[in-house]
């Protein structure tokens, strides 16, 4: 097993870590390791942090509305698409989710960062505690208002402070109410943030599309790293797509270690050698992910292994499974939206962060919708009618947010705890734990993943990689 991951992970990287990195369309770049004694680890990008910026700032939507008001984060002129998050609490969790990659996140609540913001302190499990995420993910933030005293006993900065330090601009005293009426009309929209400068019409041609980029392919590790469990003996794969902390802990803490693979992994090679297959949320649109929707198609023909999907790895299960994804006008982003078990008849309130969904009318007769959603009828959930294949749309690991459907975590990992102790009927000498040679040489958390910046910057990048590319042919 360690031979195949290894060498399979080694072909694909990158000659080495001090080479110059090639970003092309849709094409993922990668990190190395050098040597294992001492391990060197692939250092990403610095993100341009910049002193907190109080300047004029400028929100304006793409053919809307322009609204003014004050900067308290980078000073950082940046485009991206405007949506909005209805929660009340969970502003440090939600800016790093890796979901949020290429976005302008808006608050409803009228005020954030009261509470601060806490330390990347990591648990027994090296996991972060406090976040989502290493960095912030969020392109930029827009809030009503801005607490710039904090009080609580795990805060260390404040959220201005925290967004100069990661690059990223923020933006308060706008009326939020008018931007999230004008988002739930017209649809999430493309919007700038401007710092300092004053607005100008001719700047329009100048948003950026995030659509247009594999945002997974920024978010996603670049190479497998490895979570070990102490109280269990399973194994899980999981597909990297912007895998959040508390999805990973989710597992971990079930007794299940984790060893997660970048996106476009061809993870039906490997499957035989781990006892479940996970796929985790991420960003962006999922038919951007073809190579991921080709491996777990494979992956379904050729194992009758469980598999579990979240968010967007629930759109591209249902993908692989010959299903259709549409955008959803304005999407779904808030700690308290109701969620019906189709199988139970019970309504569960659930965490959600997406602006695409599943079609249910397309999928095929060997499988059925498993869960709705209350407000707007959009899909939340598929299973399979005779494997064990579920997907869910919303978070059961809910950083922030209720807890109400943690416990398909527990339904998983029965499954994949089935599926191991029938596995061994037929092999008893199949072992899938992860030897203590693979752990030491694995990553223990994501490798070569770039820092948030703004659409103009991601695109700036791929067209010149694309240019040398071209010149190098």
């Amino acid at each position: 097993m360690l031979s195949r991951i290894v060498k399979s992970a080694a072909s694909r990287l990158a000659p080495g870590i001090k080479q110059p990195l090639t970003l092309t369309r849709y094409t993922r770049t990668f990190a190395t390791v050098e040597g294992n004694t001492p391990r060197v680890q692939p250092t990403p990008s610095p993100v341009k942090a910049t002193p907190i910026s109080h300047d004029r700032a400028t929100f304006t939507i793409r053919d809307g509305p322009v609204f003014n008001g004050k900067s308290f984060g980078a000073k950082s002129n940046i485009s991206g698409e405007a949506v909005f998050t209805t929660s009340l609490v969970g502003y440090p969790e939600s800016l790093t989710d890796p979901s949020y990659r290429g976005q302008i996140l808006v608050f409803t609540q009228p005020l954030i960062g009261n509470y601060g913001i806490p330390s990347a302190a990591r648990d027994e499990n090296g996991l972060l505690r406090y976040f989502e995420s290493p960095n912030l993910q969020a392109a930029g933030v827009v809030v009503a208002d801005v607490a710039e005293q904090y009080s609580h006993w795990t805060a260390v900065k404040s959220l201005g402070e925290w967004c100069a330090e990661e690059g990223v601009p923020a933006v308060s005293g706008v009326d939020t109410r008018a931007i999230v009426t004008y988002l739930r009309e017209q649809g999430s929209s493309l919007a700038r943030i401007t710092i300092g400068e004053e607005y100008d019409q001719d700047q329009d041609e100048a948003f950026v599309d995030p659509e247009q980029i594999n945002l997974v392919s920024k978010v996603s590790t670049k190479a497998p790293f490895h979570v070990s469990s102490s109280t269990g003996d399973t194994h899980v794969a999981v597909i990297d797509c912007g895998v959040k902390e508390n999805i990973l802990r989710s597992l971990v803490g079930r007794g299940a270690s984790v060893t997660c693979f970048p996106y476009d992994y061809p993870i039906h090679k490997v499957a035989h050698h781990f006892d479940g297959v996970f796929i985790s949320n991420g960003p962006g649109d999922p038919t951007h992910c073809q190579d991921t929707v080709y491996h777990l198609q494979r992956l379904m023909e050729s194992s009758q292994m469980p598999i579990m999907g979240i968010c967007l790895g629930h759109q591209l299960l249902a993908l692989a499974a010959g299903a259709r994804t549409i955008k959803l006008k304005y999407g779904n982003r808030a700690h308290n939206i109701p969620a019906l078990d189709l199988t139970t008849g019970r309504c569960h309130i659930t965490s959600q962060n997406h602006g695409y969904a599943v079609d249910a009318t397309t999928l095929p007769p060997s499988w059925k919708e498993f869960f709705v959603n209350l407000n707007d009828s959009s899909n939340e959930g598929i299973v399979h009618t005779s494997r064990p294949i579920f997907g869910t749309q919303f978070h059961p690991e809910a950083r922030g947010g209720p807890l109400d459907s943690s416990y398909l975590f527990d339904t998983y990992l029965e499954s994949v705890s089935r599926y191991k102790r029938s596995q061994s009927l037929f092999q008893p000498t199949r072992d899938s734990r992860p030897s203590p040679l693979l752990v030491d040489l694995l990553a223990k958390e994501r490798v070569g993943v770039v820092p948030t910046t703004g659409m103009e910057n991601l695109l700036r990048m791929e067209q010149a990689g694309e240019r040398a590319a071209a010149r190098a042919a």
